[in-house]
């Protein structure tokens, strides 16, 4: 098991309700899953919990197996990348100089990049085909070009788990859907336990295995895109009317005008 939450509750300092409440849910290797709900669900507050980032107020989180908080953090993260929703360098750096920061949990003391790192480096570089850009300026990307290179210095780590925070947010069609199939075919390859958090239900419900829909900090529905996008679990998550059909027997859903019926 890569990750796994047991009744794991939340409640932020001075706040009167719980960001997230009695969750449970699992990420095996070789499986992406999916979370989604509507802003303030609980969805990125399930991934701290699950990274150790936050304490939780009742239940467990684990990762490997191992309390998440336990975990020393250069130790977790020569197990785990992490993409953030958002990102921006603090200083002018090339792709090739970011997606070495991800070797950085597996250094030496004196941090001097040994065969291996180099290897895991042009590795990253080549298949998530950014070989072409590792001289460019990281500020002179596109939002889907530094999304790649980002997912890059993720597998540089050569993780077992990755972990994605609304990575395709702000980003076109075209490149929403090439870091999604980029995702998809490295879970299945490196036999990865990977978690996305994202808005794009119906893409999402394209590329994972399970999804785990959040309401009001609680797991609403966890299980195969086609189990848990049902119509009444969409209206009532989202509150607003859809109708749904499928691609491929996926579960896709539009949403309707507020005075529409299907």
């Amino acid at each position: 098991m890569i990750f796994e939450a047991r009744e794991l509750s939340f409640r932020y300092p001075h706040s009167e309700a719980e960001a997230v409440t009695a969750v449970s849910a699992s990420v095996q290797a070789g499986e992406l899953v999916g979370v989604v709900g509507p802003n303030g669900s609980g969805k990125s507050t399930l991934l701290r919990l699950l990274l150790g980032l936050l304490v939780p107020t009742r239940g467990e989180a684990l990762a490997f197996g191992r309390t998440s908080k336990d975990w020393k953090r250069r130790e977790l993260a020569q197990r785990v990348g992490v993409v953030s929703q958002r990102e921006e360098p603090g200083f002018p750096i090339r792709v090739e100089q970011a997606v070495m920061f991800g070797r950085y949990p597996h250094l030496t003391a004196l941090g001097a990049p040994r065969e291996k790192d180099i290897a895991a480096i042009e590795l990253a570089l080549e298949r998530c085909d950014v070989v072409h850009l590792r001289k460019r300026w990281v500020a002179t990307l596109s939002g889907g070009e530094w999304q790649r290179v980002r997912v890059a210095r993720a597998l540089a780590q050569e993780p077992s788990g990755l972990v994605l925070d609304e990575a395709t947010a702000n980003l076109d069609i075209r490149h929403e859907m090439e870091v999604f199939e980029l995702i998809s075919e490295l879970v299945g390859e490196r036999q990865l336990g990977g978690i996305i958090v994202t808005h794009q239900v119906n893409l999402a419900a394209r590329f994972v295995n399970r999804m785990i829909v959040m309401e009001g900090g609680r797991a609403r529905a966890v299980g195969r895109p086609e189990e848990v996008l049902t119509r009444d679990v969409l209206e009532d998550v989202f509150g607003w009317p859809v109708a749904l059909t499928t691609w491929n027997n996926i579960p896709q859903f539009v949403p309707l005008r507020k005075n529409e019926t299907q």
